[in-house]
């Protein structure tokens, strides 16, 4: 062993001494820079020393990662300042300009099938429940204009059919006697005053006439008054007839009771046209004009279908429904359709103009906002807002937001909202962190996650719900995020992290943002006492 010593001292002198000669050599000599091919740090160092580069501000985004942005400076919700977005940094992209890439093997995988935006003339068909009810102008009513009595009934039946003239019931009535004995005794006297000066002759023909137009104005039928003219009988009983045929709707007389003059006694319908009215919702209304064909199927014959005419668009709106009345005639010769009966309508209804418009199936509806997904290359996708107008069965017209041109997909846009978190982009239309799950192969073979940015904090437990797999926690500031110390919400990714938890427990987190403003603790580790904290706001990937 003693033998070994000068050896591995001689050794430690050697390299000893090699230090010291290359240090001498090379502690004057001059600096160079390739200048093709500088360093980062070389290159940094270069151009802060010879002028500093002044960044251009390009907006100021929510501190919390929310798509919102905004031109000037502001604070959420929270008190927290947004962060200003230089130029050259990363997501420097607005929102407004986000585009979603998916590979085309994907997109094979999904059946992504694009339609150019282009014009055409909606044809839509509008439909509305209604209701069987006869043509008011084919309705008689048989009221009396005078007073008596009835004497007999040759129609007692509601609902009974009568032909025009068919007699309907026989009334008495002590005026009208006497008025046929008025015009009795004046017609006489006419005749009586043949010879008489002409004065005389006028005035009785007056009588007579007068007493000719009462009896006239109380409805009695022609054949009566000739027979009153040519006997000069009166007749003790008056006959009323039916004005059209049709069916007795309805019968208020008795036989023997007294009526007054006006009094409803029948009413027939004539029901071999009838009007359907229709209750057209108010957001159809503007399509529906008179003379637009219509078709009426009834649930007590399915296997047939009317054919009508819109006549009349009522000018007032039902309150309750929304809905506006519609009147369509229908020929009814077969006495098939009755009042009262549902009918079901369809009027087809075609604009004189082509509008622009994408198929129905092109559009996300959030509730708040429709959305088109715009192919602008293989693979590439940006969400548009768009106003939408009328629609029919297949198309809708769109009032603004795409072109006439533009391809926008109409199917596999919700696997793709799904695939590539359109929801994020649809927010604010801006590009944000993909979401925290997992995606297997079309073969259900290898899953992969998705990388995310894992962000650390140290903190106090404030308040714990298992039932929600939630935490509140106080925590520090994080440096990634430019966050202050402040107290939020975090969701666990799995409810065992927070299961052994208690309020006041000190621990450090881990956190990713799964989606827009939904932060999601991975990973928890209580601080024992005295235990030095993290670096705040260490970000891995």
């Amino acid at each position: 062993m003693k033998a070994a010593y000068p050896w591995v001292i001689g050794a430690v002198l050697a390299a000893l001494a090699g230090g010291a000669g290359y240090y001498l050599g090379h502690r004057n000599a001059p600096v160079t820079v390739n200048q093709a091919s500088p360093s980062p740090v070389t290159a940094g160092t270069l151009a802060t020393a010879s002028a500093p580069v002044e960044r251009k501000l390009l907006y100021y985004r929510n501190p919390m990662g929310l798509p919102d942005t905004s031109p000037t400076p502001k604070k959420d919700p929270m008190g927290m300042d947004y962060i200003a977005v230089y130029s050259g940094e990363a997501g420097e992209e607005p929102q407004s300009s986000a585009q979603l890439r998916i590979s085309t093997e994907k997109i094979q995988k999904l059946g992504v099938r694009t339609e150019a935006v282009q014009l055409r003339a909606l044809d839509k068909t509008v439909r509305a429940s209604g209701r069987i009810e006869p043509d008011e102008r084919r309705l008689f009513t048989i009221a009396p204009k005078f007073e008596g009595y009835v004497e007999r009934l040759h129609v007692n039946v509601t609902g009974q059919p009568v032909s025009k003239g068919q007699p309907l019931l026989e009334v008495y009535s002590p005026e009208l006697v006497s008025a046929q004995r008025e015009y009795a005794v004046a017609a006489q006297g006419v005749d009586a005053l043949y010879e008489a000066p002409p004065e005389a002759q006028s005035g009785m023909k007056q009588l007579a006439e007068s007493s000719l137009q009462r009896l006239k104005n109380w409805d009695i039928s022609e054949e009566q008054i000739k027979a009153l003219v040519k006997t000069g009988v009166t007749q003790r009983t008056l006959i009323f007839r039916s004005p059209a045929s049709g069916i007795v709707m309805e019968k208020k007389a008795v036989q023997g009771m007294r009526f007054m003059p006006g009094e409803m006694l029948y009413q027939v319908a004539d029901l071999s046209h009838v009007w359907v009215i229709a209750d057209v919702f108010e957001q159809d209304i503007a399509l529906v004009k008179a003379g637009s064909k219509a078709s009426v199927r009834i649930n007590a014959y399915p296997d047939k279908e009317f054919s009508g005419t819109v006549t009349y668009v009522y000018p007032t709106l039902k309150a309750e429904t929304r809905t506006i009345p519609v009147r369509i005639e229908l020929a009814n010769p077969a006495l098939l359709l009755k009042p009262a009966m549902f009918a079901q309508v369809e009027v087809q209804v075609s604009p004189r103009t082509k509008v622009l418009t994408v198929p129905l199936s092109a559009v996300i509806d959030s509730g708040t906002r429709q959305i088109v997904l715009i192919q602008h290359a293989e693979g590439r996708f940006q969400p548009h807002e768009v106003r939408l107008g009328a629609r029919s069965d297949t198309y809708v017209e769109v009032l603004g937001g795409v072109q006439e041109g533009d391809q926008v997909v109409v199917t596999a846009n919700f696997l793709i909202d799904a695939e590539s978190n359109l929801k994020a982009a649809v927010g604010g239309f801006a590009s944000a962190p993909p979401p925290a799950s997992q995606q297997a192969d079309a073969t259900g073979g290898q899953v992969q996650a998705k990388k995310l940015v894992v962000h650390r904090a140290e903190g106090s437990v404030d308040s714990i719900d298992t039932k929600e797999g939630a935490i509140s926690l106080s925590h520090g500031p994080v440096a990634s995020l430019k966050w202050p110390a402040m107290t939020m919400d975090f969701k666990a990714a799995n409810p065992s992290l927070i299961q052994s938890l208690k309020s006041g427990a000190k621990v450090s987190v881990e956190f990713v943002e799964r989606q827009p403003g939904e932060w999601v603790i991975t990973t928890i580790t209580p601080l024992a006492a005295g235990k030095a904290a993290l670096a705040p706001g260490a970000a891995t990937r």
